[in-house]
């Protein structure tokens, strides 16, 4: 009897694999979230909603592992703000900068602090009770690592610290931002780095300090410090990024600003630009440490500054990087490039570029908006990570977007509701945005929320929904208004009249009507001055100080006369009986009375209203 051995042997080796990669049945789950910080716990209780097969994998014995310790000086700079005057959930979330989205009122971080910017181990507390509460599938002290993806199966398999085998179909990275990043030069090793400074004061008391960098880590050191030290040297790459002149909350925030103060008030602290290259710290025989800052040209020193380069201690604060020694070197997902290589690439629905099933959340989908929106921050990945799931959901089960659907006349109040209220487009202003599926013939509409607006090119692709005519929804700051030069207090920041709302320089609305899906070579060519591809037609709402829009004229009557010219069809609501005096002078009423009032949703007669027909028809 012949035999093919080198089938034979093939099938078994596949057997093999599958089994490796599969493990015991228990092991197997359709999704695997690495990571219980917040990113991570909020995907989990998305996936929870629709009782998914999913784990979350968490390295430490408890989540939010990376607030146990950072930031180093105790004070987060999310916002805590607790009153706004409205008791709508919707419309505080936007004020709200550190709870994550469920359906337990118990679970926002206003009832678990009252300061502003509350203490690190408030949101560990915060967000251990909201895995407990929620019962979202943690396991703990487990340490992934060796994950790869199998070109036969599709599935990634990994192992954790004691040798236990997982896999999964989609591999989501939840990790954050954990790896301290350090750049390389010539005595880099004497800097103590920010994750081992000292938070006591008194260990600077009288020193000289060099702090290496300048965003909010390095800020957050020196504003606890300088106080008591000699002196204070901030060296960075680049000019400060001040986020109130930004509008990127990554940006420096003013919180921590005070160093800016004494240097510009001659207070004997300074800062300076150089970048890494130029730069080398070398130890003297007393124990100091010399900065010298050399020309990449001439490797000469300006003497202006050999005798006051000298420094006791040196501090690195140069941030953050994504951490990619968990993949086998076959599945390393390529990171992003220039001001984005710290975080991973993905496209616009947060996938790997070079690894299909492999999603990132939270801070680690940052690429998507970095130095744009609040895509690194729990304000805006809680709603990035629902974006996700939305997508996985119809990806993966045939679910479609949620949506609702309406009769055209409803449009203007669901417009209006959102602009005024939603937290997700207002976070992630120019990322995520409201697509509103205008169908048969205009009469109705179907509403999609917080759909990332740069996959609008691939709505049924993302969404299952089809196309003609569409109205984007999106919040957006004017083109030159934002920038680390821009004069962002100046007298004509806010406008008042309606006619110049092309000109709103506030984080104001803007409506794209399209007659066709724009295609994937339009998304690419995007005009320097608009958020999406140049539309059919374009409307802007006047930005408001406020930011609300909902002035009887300035807004809500300039945004019906854009909506009736879409429409070709008067939008204005008419009371029962004006609807009955129309239909009985008009040959035609207006659209609002044909769907309510001539279909019996008006007024029940009354013997007034009788007494008026009877008048009319004498």
């Amino acid at each position: 009897m012949s035999t093919n051995i080198p089938g034979f042997l093939s099938k078994c080796v596949l057997l093999v694999l599958l089994c490796l990669v599969s493990g015991s049945s228990q092991n197997y789950h359709e999704y695997c979230i690495v990571g219980a910080g917040p990113g991570g716990l909020q995907l989990g209780y998305f996936l929870q909603t629709s009782n998914r097969d999913y784990v979350i994998f968490e390295r430490n014995n408890v989540s939010g592992s990376f607030f146990t310790k950072y930031p180093r000086h105790d004070m987060v700079i999310s916002l805590n703000k607790r009153n706004t005057g409205r008791s709508n959930k919707e419309y505080n979330l936007r004020h709200d900068w550190n709870s994550l989205i469920s359906h337990d009122e118990s679970l926002q971080v206003r009832h678990y602090s009252k300061v502003m910017f509350p203490h690190r181990e408030v949101l560990v507390k915060y967000l251990d009770d909201y895995q407990r509460k929620l019962g979202i599938n943690v396991q703990y002290n487990v340490d992934v690592h060796n994950i790869r993806k199998h070109s036969d199966t599709g599935l990634f398999s990994m192992e954790d610290q004691r040798g236990n085998a997982y896999s999964c179909k989609n591999l989501i990275m939840a990790t954050g931002m954990q790896k301290a990043n350090v750049p390389k030069f010539p005595g880099y090793e004497l800097a103590v780095g920010y994750e081992d400074v000292s938070v006591d004061p008194e260990d600077f008391e009288g020193k000289s300090v060099l702090i290496l960098g300048r965003g909010n880590s390095a800020f957050e050191v020196a504003e606890r410090i300088y106080g008591v030290t000699n002196n204070i040297f901030m060296l960075g790459r680049s000019r400060i990024r001040l986020s109130w002149s930004t509008h990127y909350v990554g940006d420096l925030r003013a919180v921590n600003n005070g160093l800016l103060d004494t240097y510009q008030l001659k207070a004997l602290d300074a800062i300076i630009e150089a970048p890494a290259e130029e730069v080398n710290l070398l130890k003297q025989p007393d124990g100091k440490i010399r900065l010298e800052l050399r020309d990449k040209l001439t490797g000469f020193q300006s003497d202006n500054f050999i005798h006051k380069g000298v420094f006791d201690t040196v501090v690195r604060c140069t941030g953050w990087t994504f951490d990619k020694s968990p993949f086998h070197n076959s599945t390393i997902p390529e990171m992003g490039r220039g001001r984005k290589k710290k975080y991973p690439n993905t496209d616009s629905t947060y996938e790997s570029t070079n690894i299909p099933g492999l999603f990132f959340a939270g801070t680690n989908a940052h690429s998507v908006d970095f130095r744009k929106s609040a895509g690194g921050f729990i304000h805006g990945f809680r709603y990035t990570a629902r974006t996700l799931y939305h997508y996985l959901e119809h990806r993966n089960h045939g679910v479609e977007w949620p949506s609702i659907k309406a009769p055209i006349t409803e449009l203007l109040d669901r417009i209006l509701k959102r602009i005024n209220e939603a937290s997700g487009i207002y976070q992630m202003f120019q990322v995520l945005g409201d697509v509103i599926l205008l169908k048969n013939g205009g009469k109705e509409f179907e509403y999609l929320e917080e759909y990332p607006i740069k996959s609008l090119h691939k709505l049924t692709e993302v969404t299952g929904k089809t196309a003609d005519r569409l109205l984007v929804v999106v919040l957006e700051y004017g083109a030159n208004f934002s920038g680390p030069a821009a004069d962002v207090f100046r007298t004509d920041r806010a406008l008042g009249d309606p006619a110049t709302a092309h000109l709103s320089n506030l984080l104001h609305p803007a409506l794209y009507l399209y007659e066709k899906l724009p295609s994937e070579e339009d998304m690419a060519t995007i005009p320097k001055h608009l958020t999406l591809p140049r539309p059919a037609s374009l409307f802007y709402l006047i930005d408001d100080a406020f930011i609300t829009w909902d002035a009887p004229y300035s807004h809500i009557f300039e945004l019906r006369r854009f909506l009736e010219k879409c429409m070709d069809t008067d939008m204005r609501k008419y009371f029962a009986s004006s609807c009955f005096t129309l239909a009985m002078t008009h040959q035609t009423v207006p659209l609002m009375c044909q769907e309510k009032y001539m279909q019996g949703q008006g007024l029940v007669g009354t013997e007034a209203l009788l007494n008026r027909v009877r008048g009319m028809l004498l």
